[in-house]
């Protein structure tokens, strides 16, 4: 088996929907027949998130009004921080209720929980579906945080260590001369995207180890460009 066809290790759908979830910034709350956006960080406990929101915001009044709790879809959009066409890496919808928390800190804003049921991951690649018990046992990869801001430095720092991981790839790939960014990144790997005229083409490098944190990766990376300065093989899909 060559380094292409090898199984190449990859992040869960559950895995991804938590590393989505708590680097995300902002969503769209569905609830009543109404769309709420919100600009909030979120915080994953098990299959229950933490949210906030304005302490006069319609959907406070209407959490705090479901002694039940609020029937909710939430959405939230994985786009690309680097600049590539079709932005969009994920669409996240998840499903649950709603309950008021207590009041935030600052007084002018409230804590909300969502009781998660169900979601459904939907990504070039294809859709996946999980549970509350499935969402309760995953875990944010290391990098989440941090993706953004090491996809961006890589990208506008570093166009010479990109055109050296091309060397990785397959050479029928690079035919039509396309245009390389780094698209996405988590312990396991790197996404490059290929884009040029006709379209474009996503291709995950493995690291030869998985990256526990920032300085990690930065490691993983230097084994990825040795590997292509010597021509030696890595796996990739």
């Amino acid at each position: 088996m060559n380094s292409s066809e090898a199984e190449v290790p990859e992040p869960t759908t559950a895995d991804r929907v938590h590393s989505l979830l708590s680097a995300t910034s902002s969503l769209t709350v569905r609830a009543l027949g109404e769309h709420h956006d919100l600009d909030t960080p979120i915080s994953v406990h098990g299959s229950r998130l933490r949210l906030r929101a304005p302490l006069d915001a319609p959907l406070t009044a209407a959490a705090a009004a479901a002694a039940d709790g609020l029937a909710v879809v939430l959405d939230v959009t994985d786009v690309s921080p680097v600049a590539v066409r079709d932005r969009i890496r994920a669409r996240l919808t998840l499903a649950g209720r709603l309950h008021l928390a207590h009041l935030a800190d600052d007084g002018l804003s409230v804590h909300l929980r969502v009781d998660v049921a169900h979601a459904v991951l939907a990504t070039p690649y294809g859709t996946g579906a999980l549970t509350a018990a499935d969402l309760a046992l995953a875990t944010p990869d290391p990098l989440a945080r941090h993706e953004a801001a090491l996809l961006t430095h890589l990208a506008d720092d570093h166009a010479d260590a990109l055109e050296l991981l091309t060397g990785l790839l397959d050479p029928a790939l690079l035919t039509h001369h396309p245009a390389v960014r780094p698209l996405a990144l988590d312990r396991h790997g790197l996404v490059l995207r290929l884009d040029h005229s006709h379209g474009h083409r996503d291709v995950r490098l493995v690291f030869p180890e998985p990256a526990c944190d920032t300085e990690d990766f930065g490691h993983r990376m230097h084994e990825l460009l040795t590997a292509a300065q010597h021509g030696l093989p890595v796996h990739r899909s």
